[in-house]
C-alpha cells in the first residue's frame, strides 16, 4: 500500500449514476509553497461535486493533494490546476473547489472555482 504522493486521481464507478446527488469532501491539510518567498502556505480544500459515471476515490485524492507540499503555485492557479485536474479524472456533472488559505500577512485569501458539464 503506498503512501508516496502522486498526481494519479483514480476513480470507481458511480454506485447511482441515474440520481443526482451531492459529496463533499473537505481537507484540511493542504500545503503548497508561496513562488515569492518559497514558505509554505496552509490551506482548507472544500469540493463538492455531483457525479456522473466516475467518482474520486479519497486515498487517491489524499496522496493527490500531498503532491502540492513541495509545488511553488499562487493561490488562484493552484485552485484552478486542482479543479482541472478532478474534472479530466472524474468528468462531472457539477464540480466546486474552494480553497481557504490561511492568514499570510494579515490578509486572507479563498478561492473558489466551478465546472458545470455542458
Amino acid at each position: 500500500m503506498t503512501t508516496t504522493a502522486s498526481k494519479e486521481l483514480e476513480t470507481f464507478v458511480n454506485p447511482q449514476i441515474d440520481r443526482d446527488y451531492t459529496i463533499s469532501i473537505r481537507m484540511p491539510e493542504f500545503t503548497c509553497l508561496c513562488p515569492k518567498t518559497g514558505q509554505p502556505d496552509f490551506a482548507t480544500i472544500y469540493l463538492d461535486y455531483t457525479p456522473d459515471e466516475l467518482c474520486v476515490e479519497l486515498k487517491s485524492l489524499k496522496l493527490y493533494v500531498w503532491s502540492y507540499r513541495e509545488t511553488g503555485a499562487f493561490h488562484e492557479a493552484v485552485t484552478n490546476q486542482i479543479l482541472d485536474d478532478l474534472v479530466a479524472a472524474t468528468n462531472p456533472r457539477w464540480m466546486k473547489v474552494r480553497v481557504e488559505f490561511m492568514v499570510r500577512g494579515g490578509v486572507y485569501t479563498d478561492v473558489t472555482v466551478e465546472h458545470t458539464k455542458k
